[in-house]
């Protein structure tokens, strides 16, 4: 199959042409989180031809995903397979073409650096402030340009951001949400509303590729998929008290108050204090005694009482069954060390 008739029918779309493709196919992007928005986002992407493609994501494939991360197959979830990890394998059986280069890695101060080292564009697929401050941060210090977007239950929000040019996300939300917030967990969350926000997302991406500059969305525009109910507020010029983007306050890159983050509608903490490389086979008979185990060259699962424990090699942990941070890392420290 040659890359004129894979294309042939984007290439004939004006907004891309043959220039445009060749611009996708010398661009790279990082998508950091691969559930239900990074999933779908990298999905479009591979399949429009975008040369690059770096997958980075912290978490695993469970049942509960399937309902609306495109990428994954009821395999990748009774393995416990790493989400970056399977999307590079679904990728690589439609678009053998592309490089997917899988990192399956928590983004933190530490490591952004690298993660994101000579991407052209940063999209976002978390599933939480922090993180997406993070990449703020990083984004506008280095110029680098990024998009924002979420969704819960009906709802989807999205926001081009050009350092420099627009406003970042520090201007449009100074400080993150506060009380009760939706999550997955509490509101549920419809596929519809997840492909809609990724495919804008990703056609933004597109435009920002091949150089449709003057075509770029300059509002936060969010909508409701069940109620109809949409909205859109400008986002065109940066705000002038800004911290991030103003005044080049970086807290959250110089990791400052970086708490441990509970993750999406799954009543569980990630513990990521520090790296230790772990022998899967000799942790393996270490909690045999304590419980069931079982594990795989990418992770290893460990069930006790009402908790599971999945451990990855760097030592990176994710206790389901608390949100209780102090608990979590009581678990952590008891079964794993501290």
């Amino acid at each position: 199959m040659t890359a004129e008739e894979r294309y042939s029918r984007q290439v004939l779309y004006r907004g891309i042409g043959a220039e445009g493709q060749r611009r996708l196919a010398a661009a790279r992007v990082a998508v950091v989180g691969c559930g239900a928005i990074g999933s779908c986002l990298a999905s479009l992407l591979a399949r429009a031809g975008v040369g690059s493609l770096r997958i980075i994501d912290r978490d695993y494939v469970e049942p509960s995903n399937l309902q609306r991360q495109s990428l994954f197959d009821e395999n990748d979830a009774t393995e416990s397979v790493p989400k970056a990890i399977a999307a590079a394998r679904k990728i690589a059986a439609f678009n053998s073409e592309i490089v997917v280069d899988p990192k399956v890695a928590d983004l933190t101060p530490a490591n952004i650096g690298d993660l994101l080292a000579q991407a052209d564009l940063v999209l976002d697929g978390t599933d939480n402030f922090e993180t997406r401050y993070l990449i703020n941060d990083y984004a506008v210090q280095q110029r680098l340009p990024w998009i924002y977007a979420a969704a819960v239950g009906g709802y989807g929000v999205t926001m081009n951001i050009l350092p420099g040019e627009t406003a970042c996300l520090a201007c449009i939300f100074p400080a993150p949400p506060h009380g009760v917030v939706e999550t997955c967990d509490t509101s549920g969350i419809l596929n519809s509303a997840v492909s809609l926000v990724a495919s804008l997302q990703a056609t933004e991406a597109l435009k920002l590729l091949v150089g449709a500059r003057i075509q770029l969305r300059s509002t936060l525009l969010s909508f409701d998929v069940w109620t109809n109910e949409r909205s859109e507020i400008s986002s065109a010029r940066p705000r002038d008290d800004c911290r991030t983007c103003a005044r080049r306050e970086f807290t959250h890159l110089e990791g400052k108050g970086r708490p441990h983050i509970t993750l999406c509608g799954r009543n569980s903490v990630q513990i990521h204090e520090r790296e230790r490389p772990i022998d899967f086979a000799e942790m393996s008979a270490r909690l045999e005694p304590h419980g069931t185990v079982r594990y795989n060259e990418l992770v290893l699962k460990f069930w006790r009482d009402d908790y599971e424990m999945t451990l990855f090699p760097d030592g990176r942990a994710i206790i389901k069954g608390t949100a209780d941070i102090a608990l979590a890392r009581s678990l952590y420290a008891r079964y794993v060390g501290s």
